[in-house]
């Protein structure tokens, strides 16, 4: 069973696929950051890279849109013809374009990172049966259409219909349709369509945006709602509303398949949803076997292991890689569809004896990425039994549009160990020591840092100013990063203790016990901007606010009794 659920408020669109309730394609809009794919804009030729064969263009955004010599159609310049090819060549680019020529363009791939827009000047405009391209001369049918039968009828139909000069190419959705009338509906929607961007064209300023594509419940209801959709379920009655009239001009008879869902329930929760998309997030992905998926996504490629996991069989090895490897099969075709991952894909299935067993599981693949509307291609194993396949780039994946890179780690995914910040410290303090003489200095870490370089009893500190030859507080920070270092210069031992040292002897304070001391459990464990506070027999007494007063103040740490208990006022 296959099934649409939208979802929509007012700063973002969900649009789910769903086969037998199992989420497999998400679409996300958000009115911040709406998708600029299919729109046509009117720009300017900014550069024209000759050993790039390609030119920029700036069609008003941010940055200029990257045009390859493959998508630009010869333009009629003031005074010249067009520049001609021979046949089975390619003009260059700069007898194509020139700097500061205007030029008409549809997106065909979102910027994404620090790349631009892709454009094309072969514009496409697509209905729900056919696609009109204005500037070729031929009909074709959808891929997707295999029947070679049906194949040649509907090229018939769409070589009697498609108007001259302009070509057609008849969509999935035609398939087993008789009549010409809802092609010829369709065709004519899309030649008034092109003659209002044609008059755009020829007046305004540039750049400026000519046409702009339909959203993205619109254009779900024209590409995804399919004769082979049994559902489709939205939580906005505006929204209802709006799909209803499509249906109408489109597709009458699968209006019936649609139905509202009440607001007072959450469609997310209900479908799982956030469920489905935080587990699309996630670097490890678990198979119900046990086994589970490891997918590193990079700018180059994508790669995805298989590994056993938990999953440990029942007759022979052989036969446990075998499961694993068809069930992380259909669920690695899943994961690309639902994570919109495009590019290079390198998969390392578990490593398979024999040939029979690798066939088997590439068939799987392929019969499973034969149900994903975004094309794909399994190259087959290399020399080190990965296997290699692409899948066409057209829109961001889920994770660029969710998610940014960390700023603490830049995207490395881990951090510094403690051990490695530590020398770090030594390093830091060794060239600071060169630079001129420090009659004492201060250390401000984060906490898991401070503690090992202080060690256990104070030993590590000891030998570091042994070391160094001066006095050396250290200072540790829960809301530091971990790889952070401050160093700061005293002028003597007494003033970085007063700076250093939060409490005197005999000072009382409230203090919350955080933790049970390490070696002490019967002691408690509280902190002052990082500094430790030793509250005698209070390591019972975890998360109780205490009132104490300090005994003993030592370098690195105090001692403190309790006089009371404070009384935890309710929060109304």
């Amino acid at each position: 069973m296959k099934e649409i659920v939208i979802h929509v408020c007012e700063e973002e669109t969900w649009v789910a696929l769903l086969e037998d309730r199992s989420l497999v394609e998400l679409y996300l809009e958000r009115s911040a950051n709406e998708r600029i794919v299919g729109n046509i804009y009117r720009g300017r030729v900014e550069n024209v890279l000759p050993g790039m064969q390609a030119a920029f263009v700036d069609i008003g955004l941010e940055r200029n849109a990257f045009l390859y010599v493959d998508d630009a159609r010869p333009q009629k310049r003031r005074g010249r013809p067009a520049a001609k090819r021979a046949k089975g060549s390619r003009a260059p680019i700069n007898r194509i374009l020139q700097p500061g020529q205007k030029v008409v363009v549809q997106v065909v791939k979102e910027p994404i990172g620090s790349k631009g827009a892709r454009v094309t000047t072969h514009i496409t405009l697509p209905g729900r049966n056919l696609v009109l391209m204005p500037h070729v001369d031929y009909a074709g049918v959808s891929r997707r259409i295999v029947a070679e039968k049906e194949r040649e009828r509907l090229r018939e139909l769409a070589e009697n219909l498609r108007p001259k000069g302009m070509g057609l190419i008849v969509r999935t959705a035609a398939e087993g349709k008789e009549g010409i009338e809802e092609l010829q509906q369709d065709l004519d929607f899309l030649q008034r369509l092109w003659a209002r961007i044609r008059r755009r064209m020829r007046k305004g300023p540039t750049p400026a945006l000519l046409y702009k594509d339909l959203d993205l419940v619109y254009r779900i209801m024209r590409d995804l709602y399919t004769d082979d959709i049994e559902r489709v379920t939205v939580d906005s009655r505006e929204v209802l509303e709006k799909i209803l009239y499509l249906l109408d001009i489109y597709a009458p008879h699968l209006k019936e398949r649609v139905y509202y869902y009440a607001p007072e329930q959450d469609i997310l929760l209900s479908y799982g949803l956030e469920a489905e998309l935080e587990r699309a997030l996630k670097r490890r992905v678990w198979l119900k076997s046990g086994g589970y998926l490891v997918f590193d996504q990079t700018e180059a490629l994508t790669a995805i292991d298989v590994n056993t996991g938990k999953y440990v069989g029942t007759t022979n090895l052989a036969d446990t890689v075998l499961k694993t490897n068809l069930e992380a099969a259909k669920e690695i075709a899943r994961q690309l569809r639902l994570r919109n991952v495009g590019g290079i894909i390198i998969i390392d299935f578990i490593d398979m004896n024999t040939k029979e067993a690798q066939a088997t599981v590439l068939a799987a693949l392929q019969e499973e990425l034969s149900k994903d509307k975004v094309k794909g291609r399994v190259l087959g194993l290399t020399q080190l039994g990965l296997v290699e396949m692409t899948r066409k780039k057209a829109r961001q994946s889920l994770a660029n549009i969710l998610m940014k890179y960390c700023p603490n780690c830049g995207g490395k995914g881990r951090v510094l160990t403690e051990e490695t910040v530590a020398l770090l410290v030594k390093r830091r303090i060794s060239r600071l020591l060169r630079e001129g003489k420090i009659p004492a200095l201060l250390v401000e870490v984060h906490s898991a840092v401070a503690a090992y370089l202080i060690g256990s009893g104070g030993s590590n500190l000891e030998e570091l100013e042994k070391h160094f030859g001066i006095p050396i507080y250290i200072k540790g920070h829960d809301n530091m990063h971990i790889e952070d270092i401050s160093l700061k210069a005293f002028r003597s031992e007494a003033e970085l203790a007063q700076y250093y040292r939060p409490v005197s002897e005999g000072e009382k304070v409230i203090l919350r016990v955080e933790e049970p001391h390490i070696s002490n459990p019967r002691d408690g464990i509280s902190r002052i901007h990082g500094y430790v506070i030793d509250i005698e027999g209070g390591g019972d007494l975890v998360g109780q606010r205490l009132n104490v007063e300090v005994t003993k103040v030592f370098r690195t740490y105090a001692k403190a009794r309790i006089l009371s208990r404070v009384k935890e006022v309710p929060t109304v």
